[in-house]
């Protein structure tokens, strides 16, 4: 069920820079490590509802609802802006405090679990990917599909925390040069903001 051709997709897949990426990617040079982690769990949780729709069959709902998947769409487009502006705003040093209280990490799980489930696309995306490696005959559909989104889950947590533990790296050559800073929040605001266009023109 689990075959290489399912696992090294998925792993291109998931390296592929998208919203993600850029947020656990800022977290990591912004906030250091433990926050980058706790944006890499929320990543990782906001492709859930998208995973549940496919295994469950409701991504026919949006594949067939042009007015469901429009809204969905631009309520994405709109956080993905809104980020944007945030960023862009944004005139906080960055520090070398790691401390993350709890209030916190659950704000940096939440934001990162919205950029993720605001994305009708990932739904169709799992829809048209999962059944693929689906072998009939075998282990019941409904469990095979569990199983490789289990896997993709996973897959998605090693990467993005690799990902931000990356940014944490080259962090104190960041954090000790304001105009670095400065550019790389112009950076992740453009990143933030292109993203919410792209999104917007998208078709299905």
């Amino acid at each position: 069920m689990i075959s290489i051709e399912f696992l090294v997709t998925s792993l291109i897949v998931v390296l592929v820079p998208g919203a993600g990426v850029v947020c656990t990617v800022t977290a990591g040079l912004t906030q250091g490590r433990v926050a980058s982690l706790y944006t890499a769990l929320g990543c990782t949780i906001g492709i859930v509802p998208h995973l549940l729709a496919t295994v469950l069959g409701l991504a026919a709902i949006l594949h067939t609802s042009a007015v469901a998947f429009q809204v969905l769409k631009f309520a994405g487009v709109a956080y993905l802006l809104y980020l944007a502006y945030a960023t862009w705003r944004d005139r906080s040093a960055f520090a070398l405090d790691e401390s993350v209280t709890r209030s916190s990490a659950l704000s940096l799980i939440l934001k990162a679990m919205l950029i993720n489930s605001l994305n009708p696309k990932l739904t169709l995306f799992f829809m048209a990917f999962l059944p693929q490696f689906v072998v009939p005959g075998a282990v019941p559909g409904l469990w095979q599909l569990m199983g490789l989104s289990a896997v993709f889950m996973v897959m998605t947590l090693v990467v993005f925390v690799g990902y931000g533990c990356l940014a944490h790296a080259f962090r104190r050559g960041v954090v000790e040069s304001p105009r670095v800073q400065s550019w790389l929040r112009r950076g992740f605001s453009g990143a933030f903001a292109g993203l919410g266009v792209q999104l917007a023109l998208s078709d299905r």
